[in-house]
Order: structure tokens, then C-alpha cells, then sequence
């Protein structure tokens, strides 16, 4: 594992060439409904390949974005499933195998509609999925997504 003085950790690394990757196949596909089709497809097939742990609770939420903000549009982001709107991502799920961390986490990026005051989280680390986290990721996401 790399430290703070190596740099990025080989984790890291990865991630962001998954990302130059998905900017590179954007470009491809161009603009258009097939484009939308095949980022959603990606989306769901990163989920299928996710470890069994990560992949109920991305599973879950890819359930929840589609029935309460179906304006969203499925991708990958840095390899992992997101949700976006007008081509910038809202919200994502970062899987704990991702970087061999003890938690999962659903982040929301700064187009998400979640201000509260000065002070909000933007990230929420998930373990399970239970009726009260279910709940509580329902009402995050549909206001996250405006």
C-alpha cells in the first residue's frame, strides 16, 4: 500500500485509468440515445461484476434511482456505477473492494440539490442494506436529484 509521500496507491492508479477509458469511449459513442443505452449497460455490468456485498447495495440503488429520479442517466465513473444529469454526474457508488476498504459508500457530487445550511455530508459509507437505509438513500436520491 502506498503512502501519502509515494503518491497514488496501485488502487488509485486504476481507477483513474478506468476513467480515461470511459472519457475515451464517451468520446466514441458521441451524443445520442444509443450512447445512453450503452453507458447504462455499462453501469449494470459493473454492478453484475462487483463482489457479492457491494453488489446487493449497488444493485438497491440502482433500483432506487431508476423508480424515484428515472431522469437520471446510468454511467461509469471512475469504473464504478453513477447517476447523471445533463451530462454531470449527481450521485455514485463506491464500492469497498474498489480500494479494500470495511465500507461501501454512496456519494453526491456538488450538482446534487442536498445544501443544508453551511454544513451537509456528501458522502454516506453503507454497510448493509436495511428498510432504514433503503429509506434514508430514497429520500437522498430524489432530492439529490432535484
Amino acid at each position: 500500500m502506498a503512502t501519502a509521500q509515494d503518491g497514488f496507491t496501485e488502487d488509485e492508479r486504476a481507477a483513474m485509468k478506468e476513467r480515461a477509458a470511459e472519457l475515451r469511449t464517451a468520446k466514441r459513442r458521441g451524443t445520442s440515445e444509443r450512447k445512453a443505452a450503452a453507458d447504462a449497460k455499462d453501469a449494470v455490468d459493473k454492478i453484475a461484476q462487483l463482489p457479492e456485498e457491494d453488489r446487493r447495495i449497488a444493485e438497491r440503488l440502482h433500483a432506487i434511482v431508476t423508480e424515484h429520479a428515472p431522469h437520471l442517466q446510468p454511467r461509469t465513473w471512475y469504473g464504478m456505477p453513477a447517476y447523471a444529469k445533463d451530462g454531470q454526474v449527481v450521485l455514485f457508488f463506491k464500492g469497498a473492494s474498489k480500494f479494500k476498504v470495511r465500507y461501501a459508500e454512496v456519494g453526491f457530487n456538488e450538482v446534487a440539490a442536498l445544501d443544508d445550511g453551511v454544513m451537509w455530508p456528501t458522502a454516506y459509507a453503507v454497510t448493509a442494506i436495511t428498510a432504514e437505509v433503503e429509506a434514508k438513500l430514497v429520500e437522498l436520491v430524489t432530492r439529490a436529484a432535484g
